[in-house]
């Protein structure tokens, strides 16, 4: 239950070769551009550090419509696939506005964690901030059908939703309900291409509980992980979802993704592949991290 550790990154994972790794010498970020060579250490890397006194405002990023997010039949799956967690969402979902050049179907969304103390999860940052967790959700061109070997090819064929995730003051524990309830399948996944079904009941609307989704950054970028394809329209949200310490600190092993899962998924701070793209993306960022603002 205590994955939440986890950046619920939607870093947008794509099927590729597993000889990448987080943290082991052989196989970290730092060897990726080597066996991603062809985008790892491109231009548009992601995740960046959001400066957001330089973010402009740009009057086209509209609001945008969540087509069933409301549906609380539509967590269909959830996976250990080794490096995260990843939940599979039925047909139906989907994206539009928001700048974005047409619909796009949503396909899953997965997590990063951090142990919960001296890693944090969050693979963006916020003015230099790493936040306790991150949530991604993966969107595909509708005109792909869900073919996201086809979407990488295309500059803006994937559109990723950054969600990042904290607790919430006082001393609730076990909320929002939504979160304690999804939570509650890691058990059952434990080991590697383990996975379990699950009951309707949680819808995405649930999960975002209390984030303006009117509020957001936007920038063009790349997965997060090899092959690293640079082709994600990003947007990262304002707002964090809140939930109860219990949910976002390792009180109990048994309970925590690092522990309950035997992996940690979040990049090391400092690691030399972060310090680069920040480094690398700072005038980026100044010019196309893009932020609306409600009209007064």
């Amino acid at each position: 239950m205590n994955w939440l550790v986890a950046a619920l990154a939607v870093c947008v994972l794509v099927p590729s070769a597993n000889s990448w790794c987080y943290h082991k010498p052989s196989c970290n970020d730092t060897t990726w551009p080597t066996i991603a060579a062809k985008y790892c250490s491109g231009t548009r890397q992601s995740p960046i550090n959001i400066v957001s006194a330089s973010a402009e405002l740009n009057a086209n990023l509209t609001e945008f419509t969540f087509q069933n997010y409301g549906d609380t039949s539509i967590l269909k799956k959830i996976l250990n696939t080794g490096k995260t967690v990843k939940v599979s969402l039925g047909s139906g979902v989907s994206i539009s506005g928001g700048d974005l050049s047409e619909a796009y179907d949503s396909l899953q969304f997965h997590l990063h964690w951090g142990n919960g103390s001296s890693i944090p999860g969050s693979e963006h940052t916020v003015d230099g901030k790493r936040y306790p967790m991150e949530l991604h959700i993966v969107n595909s061109k509708s005109t792909f059908n869900g073919n996201t070997t086809l979407a990488v090819k295309d500059s803006t064929g994937l559109a990723a939703l950054g969600f990042f995730i904290e607790e919430m003051s006082g001393n609730e524990t076990q909320q929002p309900a939504s979160w304690n309830t999804l939570t509650s399948y890691l058990a059952n996944i434990r080991n590697r291409g383990d996975s379990v079904s699950i009951a309707p009941g949680i819808s995405l609307d649930d999960l975002l509980v209390g984030v303006d989704r009117s509020q957001y950054y936007r920038y063009l970028g790349s997965l997060t992980t090899p092959n690293c394809n640079e082709a994600v329209v990003w947007t990262v949200f304002k707002d964090s979802i809140k939930v109860s310490k219990d949910l976002v600190r390792p009180g109990h092993p048994e309970r925590h993704p690092a522990w309950v899962l035997g992996l940690i998924n979040a990049r090391i701070p400092g690691g030399q592949r972060s310090l680069a793209c920040i480094s690398s993306r700072i005038a980026t960022v100044i010019q196309v991290t893009l932020e609306r603002s409600k009209e007064p």
